[in-house]
Order: C-alpha cells, then structure tokens, then sequence
C-alpha cells in the first residue's frame, strides 16, 4: 500500500488535475492540444536526444533486457492482432491498429515518471535503453504491418518507401537517432546547448502528465468493450507478465529487470491513438484504450510493485 501512495497516486494525480482542469473549464482544450504538441514534439525529444546522448552504452545496452522487453512486446502486437481477427472478426487494417494498441506501452510519460519514484534516478538507465529502441521498434513493426495490410499485390518497393516516410517524420525517431550519433561519435556540446536542453527536459515530464490527463477527457469509453478488455490485459498483464519470465530466464540483472517489467507494464500511450487516427481504423477502441488502461494501470503498476519486491 505504501508503494501506491508513495510511487504511483503522485504521477496519477498530475494526470487528474490535468482531467479536471479541463473537465471544469479552468483549462482550455486547445492549450491541452498545443501542450501534448510541445511535449511530443519538442520537451520529450529534448529529453531523449540528451539522455541517449549521456547514457553508458555499454553498462546500459544489456541484450537480455531488450530480448525480454521486446518479445513481450512483440507478443503483444500479435496476440491483439490475432484476437481482434480472430475473436471480434475485424478487418485487417483494424486488426494492426489494434495490435498496436497492445505493443506501445506509455514508456515515457508512465514509465519513466513511476520508475523514477520506485527506483530512484539511478535505475532509469534500463529504462532509457528500453526506450531507446521503443519508437523505431513499434512504430517499425505497426507501420510495416499496416503497409502491408493497405498494400497487398504493391512491390515491397513501395511498401518500404512508405514505412520509411512514416518513420521520419517521427521526432522521437530522430531525437533518438542525434543522440546515438552524439554518444558514438563522442561529440561534446556546448555548455550553453545543455544548459538550454536542461531547461526544457525539466518542463518535459510534469508538462506531458497534466496533458495527457487533458486529453484523455476527450475520449469516451463506448463500444467495443469486449475488445477493450483485450487491450487492457494483453497491455497490462501479459505484456510484463512474459518480460518478467524471460527476464527471469535469462538472469537479467535486477538493477534493470525491475525498471524493464515496470516499463512493459505500463498502459497504450497516446501514441496508440495518433497511430490510429494516422491511418483512420479502429480509433474508437484506441481511445477508449487508452483511458480506461490508464486508469486501470493505477492499481496493476502497484500489483507489479507487489511482484517485483
């Protein structure tokens, strides 16, 4: 119970006071979108370019982490894909936004703010190497997936040029992709640069929470609640479920084994949403999975506290 006090009801309610001050009118839903924008296109890039710039590569990069991360992950893509298919019968481009749904957990905005609570600054390393490879992985694996679906009988020619169009557009692609280039090159910024990048990073984390509170008030749990649940528990319980058991398989080191089943149990990020509203299938379920996870994540991210001691 302490962990829920202490970790988890801090960041929820920096996402509630953003739900209410939109809800009652003391906060416009326009500035909720134009925040969402600053922080998914400016303040939490700023924040990745510098942590993957800084981060100990290889202390960080454990293989095993990544393998147990990812194959839950991937899991997850497939079996929201195979159950909306076969399950509720929904057509294939439906079926990859779903999928999507249950393979892009709220790394970010969730996982680093919860991790930073339970474990300390110290443990968010294995949380910046998962999320180092989050956005090209998922974005990769959705994109190429709905290419697919939109253009059976095109030459994978065409396929590729639209993933790789979708996939640099992304400003998280590309604020990771200078912070590698940064790191493995071994070129040092200007104090003043950081100094400036420290100012905006700071604003990052508080800023997304009470955005993404706003914007979660636009979306209405209705219809599809069956597939809804499907999202929830795939998101929820079978994502870090299968994490924690590869990760405890392959010895994964506790000081980022923790952060890295944390992590996967996070609930679908915004990102699930634009990635539907970006190709127009199965918003509806989007949305609403995204609310309704989140709200639910504050009770099995604290179960996961339970599990992981």
């Amino acid at each position: 119970m302490q962990a829920l006090l202490d970790v988890i009801l801090p960041v929820f309610l920096v996402i509630g006071f953003g739900y209410v001050a939109v809800w009652k009118g003391l906060f416009p839903a326009t500035g909720v979108d134009a925040l969402m924008k600053f922080t998914q296109q400016f303040a939490i890039p700023c924040l990745l370019f510098s942590a993957i710039a800084k981060l100990d590569l290889s202390a960080s990069l454990d293989a095993r982490l990544l393998i147990s991360f990812y194959a839950g992950a991937a899991s997850g893509f497939f079996l929201g894909f195979a159950g909306a298919r076969i399950l509720f019968k929904r057509d294939w481009e439906d079926c990859v936004a779903i999928g999507f749904c249950c393979l892009f957990s709220n790394s970010v905005l969730l996982g680093l703010a919860i991790n930073e609570r339970a474990y300390g600054q110290e443990a968010l390393a294995g949380a910046y190497a998962i999320i180092a490879f989050h956005s090209p992985f998922c974005y990769g694996l959705g994109i190429t997936a709905m290419e697919i679906a939109r253009n059976l009988g095109q030459s994978p020619l065409v396929m590729a040029r639209g993933v790789a169009r979708a996939m640099f557009r992304n400003a998280l692609v590309l604020a990771i992709a200078a912070g590698f280039i940064v790191n493995l090159t071994g070129l040092v910024l200007p104090n003043v640069l950081n100094d400036a990048l420290d100012l905006v990073i700071r604003a990052a984390l508080p800023t997304a929470l009470f955005a993404l509170g706003g914007v979660l008030i636009q979306y209405k749990p209705e219809g599809d609640a069956r597939v809804i649940a499907m999202v929830c528990a795939i998101s929820l319980i079978a994502h870090p479920a299968i994490t924690w058991v590869l990760g405890t398989s392959l010895s994964v080191p506790r000081d980022v084994f923790n952060p890295g089943v944390l992590t996967a149990a996070m609930a679908p990020g915004v990102n699930a949403y634009i990635f539907a509203d970006m190709y127009g299938r199965a918003r509806r379920v989007a949305a609403s999975s995204v609310l309704v996870a989140t709200a639910a994540s504050v009770i099995t991210a604290w179960l996961w506290l339970m599990v992981l001691g």
